[in-house]
């Protein structure tokens, strides 16, 4: 026998779709002409805004500044060199105050994905070089009485980044050396208690990708998003501190909140966007439809 499927809104009723067509213009809006190529072994893995050009002119025994990119000193030609020379760096302008949010975390920095990395770099710098970020986030569904519900997280105000932001209630980014299924369900568990059996049944559904220019640094994201059914007793708790509250929204108030407010953070807002599409409640009928899935992968 079928299973029935949860209920959605009539796709011919109207949507705010420029509101969530701003969203995708927003997270794609950056003047190339403003930054620098970052160079590794002559592979383009990064830009860097003009702004930040006298500042690593102080560094000539790490980074060498030409007109058109930067890139590191001929003597740091091993992941390892590169590494803890851009480190030493990094770690100097943390004592300084020209950084915060640190991270202890280290990103991958190479030419793709599939590719092996040139150099590791701590995350909370990643966009002030333009680095090219992967992430995983999970759509948490649930059904109630026949309508599709979502689990939406309320990030905790003591995040140094989007304190106080709607988020997915698992997101995180991908760390050097690991996987995106070990990510998922390390996720799962810090920040939703969602156990290992649970969290393994997260479908792989798609990525959605963006460039934009964020007060000067560019934020290059691709993000691998999951689908996860849970089941309609689960109530997520929390077991890292980075989340304050979970709500469980029918989907069409998740449309309205992502249309209408700057609630939600950033990235997220396309995840969701990206939802909607997959789930038909944006159909070809609705206005800016094609430029909405369009700009949903847009080249990083």
């Amino acid at each position: 026998m079928a299973q029935k499927s949860p209920m959605h809104p009539n796709t011919s009723k109207s949507k705010n779709t420029t509101g969530l067509l701003n969203w995708l213009v927003r997270c794609n809006t950056f003047d190339p002409s403003q930054f620098l190529y970052f160079t590794i072994d002559d592979v383009v893995v990064g830009n860097i805004h003009q702004s930040r050009v006298p500042l690593l002119g102080h560094h000539a025994n790490v980074f060498q500044v030409f007109p058109e990119y930067v890139t590191l000193h001929p003597r740091l030609d091993t992941v390892e060199s590169r590494t803890e020379a851009v480190e030493e760096v990094l770690q100097q302008w943390r004592k300084d105050g020209l950084i915060t949010g640190w991270r202890d975390e280290k990103y991958r920095v190479s030419r793709s994905f599939d590719t092996p990395p040139l150099m590791l770099i701590e995350r909370s710098v990643a966009s002030l070089f333009g680095i090219l970020n992967y992430g995983v986030h999970v759509n948490g569904l649930t059904t109630r009485d026949g309508v599709l519900h979502m689990w939406i997280a309320r990030r905790s105000a003591q995040k140094p980044t989007y304190p106080g932001c709607l988020d997915h209630i698992v997101a995180g980014g991908l760390s050097a050396g690991m996987e995106a299924q070990e990510i998922l369900i390390k996720e799962c568990q810090e920040e939703a208690n969602i156990p290992p059996e649970l969290g393994q049944q997260a479908r792989p559904v798609g990525t959605i990708s963006f460039c934009m220019d964020d007060e000067q640094r560019l934020k290059r994201d691709i993000i691998f998003i999951y689908d996860l059914q849970l089941p309609e007793h689960f109530v997520p708790e929390n077991s890292d501190g980075e989340v304050d509250e979970f709500y469980l929204w029918p989907i069409e108030k998740v449309m309205e909140t992502t249309a209408t407010t700057q609630q939600i953070k950033t990235n997220c807002n396309l995840v969701m966007i990206d939802f909607l599409v997959r789930y038909g409640y944006l159909c070809p009928e609705d206005s800016y439809y094609l430029e909405i899935v369009q700009k949903l992968r847009s080249p990083v």
